[in-house]
């Protein structure tokens, strides 16, 4: 590498890439300028809210662009004037035209939250989870002009268990990524000359998460009830119909895996302290802590001894909400 601090711009928006932003600038990377998403609208009163990587950027004094696009001639050439020798990409939520990944001297990098090809696109770490996955990663890949089909110059693995959440994994996989990226950065040329390209045949796409499927079925399998659950934790959060009323599933496990039963899916077979037994297309779903509407999450036995538990025996969840 040059003697001199690689000139470093970032491009990110939520939490996941803030974090990564944050340990840059403790690890002292030289950050000439960050890139995120116009501040949006949030809360009950819609006011205008900065992106985290943004609040990141503020407190460390850095430039922050907020376009609305790049394919601006004007951004693009804002962009070239930095003299930078990459960009980090990391969740920034905005396609990346040619010209841009052109700028760099050293081209863009962007931290992917998942072992390429697997789980390309907008929501790789639910989806792994969901899928069932055993495990998954971090990758820093080269961006050319495909959807996360760029060569891997690095990659670092996680396990997956039967306990892991969406949100959990997030937390682990921004630790993950922000100490590979770091590593890279520091043997930026030669992971890039021995960058491994990927095989397209084996890739799958990570469609983005949408409130509508986040409805439980529990005509489904326990075990891809329990996995849906975890993976959309904590957003947007799983729910059912209780008394013809929303109930969010925050936590469940999964207690008999293959039963089957004379009684529909989704029929309340148990209800104690130690969770509600839930009838499902096979197995039996354990709840152990919901949220009724306008409260808050609870765990199942506090719920029990309320007077609004809407959890007897015989009764049927999971009906269509009007």
């Amino acid at each position: 590498m040059a003697s001199r601090p690689l000139r470093i711009g970032f491009a990110g928006t939520p939490d996941f890439a803030a974090k990564h932003l944050e340990v840059l600038l403790q690890e002292g990377f030289d950050i000439r300028v960050v890139l995120t998403q116009p501040d949006r609208p949030a809360g009950r009163g819609k006011k205008l809210m900065p992106s985290p990587t943004k609040i990141v950027a503020e407190a460390a004094n850095i430039p922050i662009w907020q376009p609305t696009s790049l394919k601006d001639d004007g951004i693009q050439k804002n962009l070239s004037d930095q003299n930078l020798d990459v960009l980090v990409v990391v969740a920034y939520g905005m396609l990346l035209p040619q010209a841009v990944l052109d700028i760099p001297r050293y081209g863009c990098l962007n931290v992917h939250a998942s072992l390429l090809p697997r789980w390309r696109g907008a929501a790789p770490v639910q989806r792994a989870v969901e899928a069932g996955d055993a495990k998954t990663g971090v990758c820093i890949m080269q961006m050319e002009a495909g959807l996360d089909t760029g060569p891997v110059l690095a990659v670092q693995t996680c396990p997956i268990t039967s306990t892991t959440t969406a949100g959990s994994l997030f937390s682990e996989l921004e630790t993950l990524g922000a100490k590979t990226l770091i590593t890279t950065l520091k043997d930026l040329q030669n992971l890039q000359s021995q960058a491994e390209p990927q095989d397209h045949n084996k890739s799958t796409y990570a469609h983005k998460i949408t409130k509508a499927e986040a409805f439980i079925d529990f005509s489904q399998p326990a075990l891809t009830v329990d996995r849906k659950i975890r993976a959309f934790y904590p957003f947007p959060g799983a729910f059912t119909s209780a008394n013809d009323e929303r109930l969010r599933i925050h936590e469940a496990t999964v207690i008999d895996e293959i039963s089957q039963s004379k009684h529909p899916a989704g029929t309340i077979l148990k209800a104690s302290g130690n969770g509600i037994q839930v009838q499902c297309g096979a197995g039996i779903l354990n709840l152990i802590q919901v949220q009724l509407p306008g409260g808050k999450a609870l765990a199942v036995k506090d719920v029990l001894n309320s007077n609004k538990n809407p959890f007897v025996v015989g009764a049927i969840l999971g009906r269509p909400l009007a």
